[in-house]
C-alpha cells in the first residue's frame, strides 16, 4: 500500500513537471515565432491578432449561445432601422452566400425577420425582431465588458492610436480597390 501511495505521489509530482515543461516549451515557441520573418509582416501581424480576438470575442458571445456572426448581425441592425442584404453584407464582413444563410437560421430561431422594402417592393430589409433586440441588449454589455478589459489591457491611448492606424489603413485599402 505504501509503496502505491508513493508512486501515486511520484507520478503526480512528475504530472505537473512535465505540464510545467510543457508551458515553459510553448512560451519559448511563441517567443521564437515572434522573431521570425514571418511576423515581420504587417497582414500576418493583423491576421494573427484577428485570430486571438476572434477567439476570445467568441468565447464571450458563445455565453449567450450566439455565434460571432449572428453577434455582429444583431449590432448592425440594431442601429438601423431596417438595412438590405446587400448593406448587411458589407457592415459585418461577410459574403452575400455565407450571409443569407446566416440570416436564414436567424430567421428560424426569430432573431431577425425580412419585410419588403416600403418604398421599392422588390428591395427587402432585414430587422431585429424583439427577442433578436433582447439578446442584443443581453450581449452587449458582454461585449462591452471585453472590449473595456482589451483596451485597458492596452492602455486608452495605445488602444485609440490603433484604433485610428487600423480605420486609416481600412479607407486607404478602400481607396486602392476603387483606383
Amino acid at each position: 500500500m505504501t509503496t502505491f501511495i508513493f508512486q501515486l505521489k511520484y507520478s503526480t509530482i512528475e504530472a505537473k513537471s512535465i505540464a510545467e515543461t510543457r508551458t515553459v516549451t510553448r512560451e519559448r515557441e511563441a517567443h521564437e515565432m515572434l522573431k521570425s520573418d514571418l511576423n515581420r509582416d504587417l497582414s500576418y501581424l493583423v491576421a494573427g491578432a484577428h485570430r486571438r480576438l476572434y477567439a476570445k470575442l467568441e468565447r464571450v458571445v458563445q455565453q449567450e449561445g450566439l455565434t460571432v456572426e449572428q453577434w455582429r448581425v444583431l449590432e448592425a441592425l440594431s442601429e438601423r432601422d431596417g438595412c438590405s442584404m446587400g448593406e448587411l453584407a458589407e457592415l459585418v464582413l461577410m459574403n452575400h452566400p455565407a450571409l443569407t444563410k446566416l440570416a436564414d437560421r436567424m430567421v428560424a430561431d426569430g432573431l431577425i425577420h425580412r419585410v419588403a422594402d416600403r418604398s421599392d417592393q422588390r428591395r427587402v430589409l432585414v430587422h431585429n425582431t424583439e427577442r433578436g433586440n433582447a439578446f442584443f441588449l443581453r450581449v452587449e454589455r458582454r461585449v462591452t465588458a471585453h472590449n473595456n478589459q482589451l483596451e485597458h489591457a492596452i492602455g486608452n491611448s495605445k488602444a485609440a492610436a490603433l484604433r485610428a492606424l487600423l480605420e486609416d489603413l481600412a479607407v486607404e485599402e478602400l481607396e486602392a480597390e476603387r483606383r
